[in-house]
């Protein structure tokens, strides 16, 4: 069998795998919820995310003890337009960054108590043989999307499979139960605002930031670039493989994989910034049902950030002007979910603790 068909056959066992959450969980935490020692809803959000957990989960009372943030890095042809403020090279050269724990990923994930997997998804210079990098290389950088599509279909079908190959290998090895996306890549928020500019049907103008910090003639040539972009390979929103091939990124792909694999082993998956949440357009364009085991980390100042999550109907934890990707937003938001299951799982009822509670509370005759 190819490599090809493999890659499809992968995609289409995950997307058969996916099954819509569990009521009955989340019914069951809501009720607990409501018995612990607090005035009813003073937990506020952190009620309700239980609650999602429980039913993307299955699990009444979560424990999640597994974590593991995905940094995928690739480089874009794109970037040869000048749409950044950095060159190519630095890509290669943050991925070496990673895996010496020198970045901001690094530290956060630390705090968070999760893997760092990185993936080496399509970098144009040479990342070395380290052990610790995922080197699955589809290719030394997408071609130029002005030009025509960034890859073809079946990269695409191998960098989702890619993806969901990496959430089996963690669940079957060390377990998993909560997932976050980030990446790394010059000139993936160009991408990115194509994919998110077609899945939206929004102007490019409207969904394209400043990414590295560009100036204004830079930002302008990035906004041309994408409308050439669409221009040239007409994306249909409809089609998820046929929006990553024309318009996307390696690491974009895996990413997209990834959503998909965590929906099919019922591990809540969180959302970063601007490139990942294309990546989960990607993955709720191939597979609807993807979008019930997504959790919006925080909310990214780029434009395009806050089309993806209106699109996705999705609420971000936070909101704190982060911007710098690699997953840092979903190592935050990793840390308030697992805060959130512990005063589930560990807070006393008002029978376990031997507290009145305000039901049982009898009013004096008047």
């Amino acid at each position: 069998m190819s490599g090809s068909s493999d890659a499809a056959r992968l995609i289409a066992g995950a997307i058969e795998d996916i099954v819509f959450p569990d009521t009955a969980a989340a019914d069951t935490a809501a009720a607990r919820q409501a018995r612990l020692t607090k005035p009813p809803g003073s937990l506020g959000r952190l009620e309700e995310l239980t609650t999602r957990i429980a039913a993307i989960t299955g699990q009444p009372r979560p424990r999640l003890e597994q974590r593991v943030i995905v940094v995928a890095a690739a480089d874009h042809g794109v970037s040869a337009r000048g749409v950044s403020a950095y060159p190519a090279a630095v890509t290669g050269q943050m991925v070496a960054n990673f895996l010496a724990g020198g970045a901001a990923i690094n530290v956060l994930a630390d705090h968070a108590g999760a893997r760092v997997r990185v993936v080496d998804a399509g970098v144009a210079s040479d990342t070395g043989n380290d052990p610790r990098l995922e080197a699955v290389r589809l290719g030394r950088g997408t071609d130029d999307i002005t030009e025509g599509p960034a890859m073809s279909r079946d990269l695409a079908e191998r960098s989702l499979a890619a993806g969901i190959g990496i959430v089996q290998d963690e669940h079957a090895t060390a377990g998993l139960d909560l997932i976050g996306c980030g990446e790394m890549g010059i000139g993936n928020s160009t991408s990115a605002a194509a994919i998110i500019a077609a899945a939206t049907g929004r102007p490019p103008a409207a969904v394209t930031g400043r990414g590295t910090g560009i100036d204004d003639a830079t930002h302008t040539l990035k906004i041309e670039a994408i409308e050439t972009a669409l221009c040239v390979n007409h994306p249909d929103p409809a089609d998820g493989i046929g929006l990553l091939a024309t318009v996307g990124g390696f690491e974009v792909g895996v990413l997209a994989g990834v959503y998909l694999g965590a929906a099919a082993h019922r591990v809540p998956a969180l959302v970063d910034g601007v490139i990942s949440g294309a990546a989960a357009l990607i993955a709720t364009a191939i597979e609807p049902a993807v979008r019930e085991y997504l959790i919006a980390s925080h909310r990214s100042p780029e434009p395009g950030h806050t089309a993806t999550l209106e699109a996705l109907g999705l609420e971000p934890l936070l909101d704190l002007h982060l911007r710098l990707g690699e997953g840092t937003g979903a190592a935050l938001g990793m840390t308030i979910c697992v805060a959130a299951c512990r005063l589930l799982d560990e807070m006393a009822t008002f029978e376990e603790a031997g507290v009145t509670d305000s039901d049982s509370v009898v009013e004096p005759e008047g």
